[in-house]
């Protein structure tokens, strides 16, 4: 499966005052990427919200951080997803300096659970997901 990449640039809201990406900003880039690999597949927050009636949550993330980021960096985000049993996905996901292949700044892996949209209990992924983790979209 190919990785989506999502490019961002760091703004000086995103730094500290030393012009380096706040750690917890990096959560928002991982978060940001893997809202663009939904939307790149044709699913939207809202509608999925409405039909299938499912929302996203993240259960649980593990960051590395190996380098600092820095105002008016360019980011490249990647994400690849993987199915973690019934209900829920893991992503992997890099952020790297400049391009897909730079500097790497940060490493996580972040699983997501699929919960139902009116009780958050958690719910099986919806088959068109599932479909889309499987061919690789």
């Amino acid at each position: 499966m190919s990785a989506f990449h999502w490019p961002a640039r760091v703004y000086y809201e995103d730094t500290d005052a030393g012009g380096v990406v706040y750690y917890a900003n990096y959560l928002r880039f991982l978060e940001r990427a893997r809202t663009e690999w939904f939307r790149s597949r044709g699913h939207h927050q809202l509608e999925l919200a409405a039909d299938p009636g499912v929302l996203f949550a993240v259960a649980e993330v593990n960051v590395r951080y190996r380098r600092p980021a820095r105002l008016d960096d360019l980011l490249v985000t990647s994400c690849e997803a993987a199915r973690e049993g019934a209900a829920s996905v893991i992503f992997s996901q890099q952020i790297r300096r400049g391009s897909e292949d730079g500097e790497l700044l940060a490493e996580a892996t972040v699983r997501v659970v699929c919960v139902n949209a009116g009780d958050f209990r958690p719910r099986r992924l919806p088959p068109k997901i599932l479909e889309d983790l499987l061919d690789g979209r």
